[in-house]
């Protein structure tokens, strides 16, 4: 069966609400989109009627209008929010609603910009959006994340390409990473999220004290949080609703401890940090913070981003991928972290998900960091991993384990 473009952007839709969302009858959902994915944004509000929602309201966003703000605007207006953008979220989550943001932007789009308007602009983003950070955290609500072509990141991706044929191979390639391009993509995503769920009960069973990862120039070791627990594929709400954040995801995950990481970490692959290209990072850490870092081009941006707080010197998730998942073996890099996250292992600098501590959720914000968890404004993925790498998993009583060997799962 010869599927046609409108096929797989309808089969990619229904993806993003019936397995992304998972909507219930009744919910609302807001959709975040790039004007340049209008296409997408129009389909997914029109498989979220057809799921049942009661209401569904689209929040545009624009990256020349981005652009245009940190290139022109006065020196002393980046800590000034449109609020009402940010309000949208909360409202939604707070009246049981569901958020989907189609996350689309040039990655080199702000890598002429001060970095110091960015980083201002981010911190108070990050600040008066931590009430609304705080629920997807702790999956208080169904939420999703997909991506789609916009021409800047198209013809990054695919330089020897004309723009159309850029973003039809983008296009292509965002198909088959989220197997929207077969027959029965919901069939095969239910069959790929329970074999996530099982990896991710044996890695909650074993119960790791830490993780050393080693290959390349990496010799890191990972303590986890006392009392964790693996996250990966699909999650449930305090309302029982089943979602999946990330379309795509291949990744098993979990907490850090925030004061038991010791050594050296190198990435494997560039990072695409608010329209800046970080690559080359090279970060020490000692009980848990770092003490050096430094990346080959980006570094100010790196600076920035760690410097956002105390917990952003810190680690809050670790999260491991085979390097045979279907997006490592395209050979592409997407210059997107949602896509390139899942082509390698990977850890996150800042905040730790509450869930991935048992109990977390309600836990104070002391009792959290008392088991380890990290607390910060920001949260920033950069891959790690790579077909060289091991993992070990350190057990309470000092035995190791094998957990990865030359990028692959043997446990």
């Amino acid at each position: 069966m010869t599927l046609t473009f409108e096929d797989k952007l309808r089969n990619y839709a229904r993806l993003a609400v019936r397995v992304g969302l998972g909507i219930r009858e009744g919910q609302r959902v807001l959709v975040q989109a790039p004007v340049d994915t209008a296409p997408l944004a129009r389909a997914v509000v029109r498989e979220a009627y057809a799921a049942g929602a009661s209401f569904v309201d689209v929040r545009w966003d624009d990256d020349d209008v981005v652009l245009a703000r940190f290139e022109l605007a006065p020196e002393d207006s980046f800590e000034t929010l449109s609020r009402w953008r940010v309000d949208a979220e909360l409202e939604t989550a707070n009246d049981g609603g569901a958020v989907i943001a189609i996350r689309a932007t040039n990655p080199g789009l702000l890598s002429e910009v001060d970095p110091q308007r960015v980083a201002t602009y981010q911190r108070a983003l990050a600040t008066y959006r931590k009430p609304y950070s705080q629920q997807v955290m702790t999956n208080r609500l169904n939420w999703n994340l997909i991506s789609a072509p916009v021409p800047g990141w198209a013809t990054l991706m695919f330089p020897d390409a004309s723009e159309p044929e850029a973003i039809e191979k983008q296009w292509d390639a965002i198909f088959a990473a989220t197997r929207a391009d077969r027959p029965d993509p919901v069939a095969e995503w239910q069959a790929h999220l329970a074999n996530l769920k099982a990896r991710r009960e044996r890695l909650t069973e074993k119960g790791y004290a830490a993780l050393h990862f080693r290959g390349g120039d990496t010799d890191l070791t990972v303590g986890l949080a006392d009392d964790h627990i693996w996250g990966g594929g699909a999650a449930d709400t305090p309302g029982g609703i089943t979602f999946t954040a990330n379309i795509p995801t291949e990744e098993v995950w979990t907490a850090p401890h925030r004061e038991r990481v010791d050594g050296v970490v190198v990435s494997t692959k560039p990072l695409s940090y608010n329209g800046v290209l970080i690559d080359g990072i090279r970060i020490e850490f000692k009980d848990g913070r770092i003490t050096e870092a430094s990346a080959r081009t980006g570094e100010a941006a790196l600076q920035k981003m760690i410097a956002t707080d105390e917990g952003s010197h810190r680690l809050g998730e670790v999260a491991l991928v085979p390097h045979s998942s279907p997006i490592s073996r395209s050979g592409l890099f997407f210059y997107n972290t949602l896509y390139d996250e899942n082509a390698a292992s990977h850890i996150a600098i800042g905040s730790a998900y509450r869930f991935n501590v048992r109990g977390g959720v309600e836990m104070s914000t002391e009792d959290f960091a008392a088991k380890g968890g990290n607390d910060s404004l920001t949260h920033v993925d950069w891959m790690i991993g790579s077909g060289e790498m091991d993992v070990d998993g350190v057990t309470k009583d000092g035995a190791r384990e094998p957990v990865m060997r030359a990028g692959e799962f043997v446990v």
